[in-house]
């Protein structure tokens, strides 16, 4: 009779590494709180098993190892595939996180639907019934007859309902537990655990996974970090609920540029791709108030003209507050203070306030001249020329440097029929080609820019 070794849990702490046979709500031996996780205990394996796995391979020369191309399937979804690097790539593992009611499991369903069509796709739905998945999809007008449903929390008998599937959505990680482990779905052992099951499953068979994963109220996901470090792609749906638009934003891809960004529109037949970004980034009314203005923004493999609008406020308070989005609050202290310093604006007894339009996250170097540029607008009260677009990057020393990407941006401001375009001077010798299309304005430094655009 064959020897079954039975599986045993202990409680590790997360913070030194102590382990209990029971949970405790305090370690006992670095006195943290909440910090005991429940991990599976494994058999030691004998030595020479063990020898064996660790040194079954051999090293081998860069030269001698061969170029694997992976194989992209489209999504059916222009701005998704963008966002992964060009497509969905099999056997990798796909993680989409995002506030509740975002529109995850909405723009899930449209893939499956239309992978369906000639692939064999499951719906692994862990938190809502199957007639509440089909009931979408029949709001959503989607042609999913063939699509494979199943409402089940265990993930345990995943692997047998796998046969002949190549895509696989599970809805979501949080709320699928194993058996392995008694604590409950959502705990951090719970996702460790089902996470490492599935990358087992997906690189062993070749099954592309998309995992809806829930974020914290502090908009990180749930659960632990390793569950970033095993997946292949991780996303973040971003957006408010009250408003039509959504990004899809790429923190990690193994498989593609993590700069790309996604840009969706939510209707009443589902999520669509927006492919004019003028309606999201740029307001209707820019230029007829001060403290706005346009920079061209390199997202990953294109352009996009991004407004930003800013608020300069006498304080009502002792300490003036700095209150950006979109914008790294130390890079805009950091500007205020280049401004003061070399360009003679005093904003030290004012509130600055900042807002990159359409909730994009302006993360490059190259946006540093149109925030000084906003500010200074909002400052003086004078507004800049909606037709007129700023980039660089901003040094201590109030010198504008050379971005890169200069002569795409300049295009995209040319294909948006702007007509002025302020650029580093270091750049203009690139540019130099648009000069009979688009007035080209060359700045070395930050009070250079303040004098063209306020000149009285």
């Amino acid at each position: 009779m064959a020897k079954t070794t039975k599986t045993t849990t202990e409680f590790i702490c997360s913070e030194c590494g102590a382990s209990s046979p029971r949970w405790l709500g305090r370690c006992p031996s670095c006195g943290k709180f909440n910090t005991m996780v429940e991990e599976i205990v494994k058999p030691a394996e004998p030595q020479k098993a063990a020898r064996k796995s660790v040194y079954g391979g051999r090293a081998k020369p860069l030269r001698d190892i061969t170029y694997e191309n992976y194989n992209r399937t489209p999504s059916g979804i222009s701005e998704f595939d963008t966002v992964l690097g060009g497509g969905i790539v099999t056997g990798s593992l796909v993680l989409i996180g995002g506030d509740p009611g975002i529109g995850k499991s909405t723009l899930l369903t449209q893939i499956a639907a239309h992978l369906s069509k000639d692939k064999k796709v499951l719906y692994f739905s862990a938190e809502e019934s199957c007639s509440q998945v089909k009931l979408r999809a029949q709001r959503l007008n989607l042609a999913s007859d063939e699509l494979l449903i199943i409402n089940e929390t265990c993930i345990d008998g995943l692997e047998s309902e796998l046969d002949g599937v190549e895509f696989c959505i599970i809805d979501s990680i949080q709320a699928v537990y194993t058996e392995d482990l008694s604590s409950s779905s959502g705990s951090v052992g719970q996702v460790r655990e089902c996470a490492s099951k599935l990358m087992r499953i997906a690189k062993s068979r070749g099954i592309t996974f998309f995992i809806v994963g829930h974020v914290t109220k502090e908009g990180a996901l749930a659960g632990p970090k390793v569950l970033e470090h095993i997946m292949d792609t991780v996303l973040y749906f971003e957006g408010e609920n009250q408003e039509n638009f959504r990004i899809l934003r790429a923190v990690k891809n193994r498989f593609g540029n993590v700069q790309e960004v996604g840009v969706f529109e939510m209707t009443g037949e589902g999520i669509i791709p927006v492919i004019d970004y003028s309606g999201v980034f740029l307001s209707e009314s820019r230029g007829e108030e001060p403290g706005s203005v346009v920079t061209p923004a390199q997202t990953g493999a294109r352009c996009m003209n991004v407004e930003i609008q800013t608020l300069v406020s006498k304080t009502s308070f002792g300490l003036p507050r700095r209150m950006p989005l979109g914008v790294d609050y130390n890079k805009l202290v950091l500007l205020i203070a280049v401004l003061e310093k070399k360009c003679g604006l005093n904003l030290s007894s004012s509130d600055v306030y900042l807002n990159a339009m359409g909730g994009i996250k302006l993360g490059e170097p190259s946006c540093d001249l149109a925030v000084c540029a906003a500010l200074a607008s909002s400052y003086f009260g004078k507004p800049i020329d909606k037709y007129t677009a700023v980039f660089g990057e901003v040094g201590l020393t109030g010198e504008v440097r050379a971005v890169s990407y200069c002569e795409k941006r300049v295009a995209e401001c040319v294909k948006m029929g702007f007509k002025k375009v302020l650029v580093p001077a270091k750049n203009m010798k690139s540019v130099a080609k648009y000069a009979d299309k688009i007035a080209i304005v060359p700045i070395l430094y930050v009070n250079t820019m303040i004098k063209n655009l306020f000149k009285d």
